[in-house]
């Protein structure tokens, strides 16, 4: 089976539903898993965090970024941020699927050999397939390690974090080394060249960097070799936003969590995210958010409890 990747939608000024929040995104770790049964499937949609879902039960098919492959028991897929992708379940029968949801800083935040091996992985996604089957041997081993980590994150025992990460980045060594092993079958589009390879490193880039105040598209064009009009295009059809958008909605999550998991001031916080102005900072945060950081401190903190 051999998949040819397509970029055309990336080439439309339609995007599909934007999904920008999930339980415990706002928080020191922003991670959540949970089993979902679904019956008719899911809307095409995207989001900003990272996503893997194990298929346990049914069948049916996902199409992500265009290319469409089937779900069964024994599919792993990994999504990445801004990816479009969608849920197809067979007339009938149902989809039961393990379903996790990070952010990247998760990873990013490990130890440095991990965040080292997923900037590989993030950096080559481009060329490598979104799934893997798993054999019939390795079904039980996967799913017995989805069921620790959902035990895990059910519980609230000493060493939780440190052991969901080990776990999560477990699963998806696991998943990328059986990809690579069977890279053959998945086919990058073969007239696409170098810039349009170059998308996720650039949202990579930002991603890892969108806390300098002196972060520019000149820097970015510079870095990767494009004029300033070209990074701008790329951003905005791959995010459906502005670079300037794109930049504040990264500030503004990573702000969010601090707010909620320490207890920095606003204009640390403010500084800490790329914001060398507190006025703009509680602008701009107001704007995204509905509230001032102070008011959405004090209400998250009360919801916690």
């Amino acid at each position: 089976m051999c998949l040819n990747f397509s970029t055309e939608w990336m080439n439309v000024t339609y995007f599909p539903q934007y999904l920008q929040d999930y339980p415990n995104m706002d928080t020191a770790f922003p991670f959540h898993i949970s089993i979902h049964s679904l019956e008719r499937g899911y809307p095409a949609h995207r989001h900003d965090f990272l996503e893997f879902s194990y298929v346990i039960e049914g069948s049916g098919a996902e199409s992500v970024n265009g290319v469409r492959h089937p779900m069964a028991p024994g599919t792993f897929t990994f999504v990445l941020p801004y990816q479009v992708h969608e849920l197809f379940t067979d007339p009938g029968g149902k989809l039961v699927l393990f379903n996790c949801m990070f952010s990247m800083e998760v990873l990013m935040q490990s130890a440095q050999d991990a965040a080292e091996w997923l900037s590989g992985v993030l950096d080559d996604a481009e060329e490598l397939s979104p799934f893997v089957q798993w054999p019939e041997k390795s079904l039980q081993s996967m799913r017995h390690l989805m069921e620790d980590i959902l035990d895990e994150y059910r519980g609230n025992k000493l060493g939780r974090t440190l052991l969901l990460k080990a776990k999560l980045t477990e699963a998806l060594i696991r998943f990328d080394r059986h990809r690579r092993e069977r890279q053959s079958d998945f086919l990058p589009h073969p007239n696409k060249p170098w810039p349009e390879r170059s998308r996720w490193p650039i949202i990579h880039y930002i991603h890892r960097n969108f806390h300098r105040e002196d972060l520019m598209l000149s820097e970015l064009a510079g870095r990767f070799s494009l004029s300033v009009s070209r990074i701008s295009e790329l951003i905005k059809e791959t995010t459906g936003q502005t670079f300037v958008h794109f930049l504040n909605d990264l500030r503004i999550q990573h702000a969010a969590s601090l707010l909620v998991s320490t207890n920095m001031s606003i204009i640390e916080i403010a500084h800490e995210v790329g914001y060398a102005s507190y006025k703009t900072f509680t602008r701009i945060f107001r704007e995204k958010k509905g509230l001032v950081p102070t008011e959405y401190r004090k209400k998250q903190r009360q919801h916690e409890t």
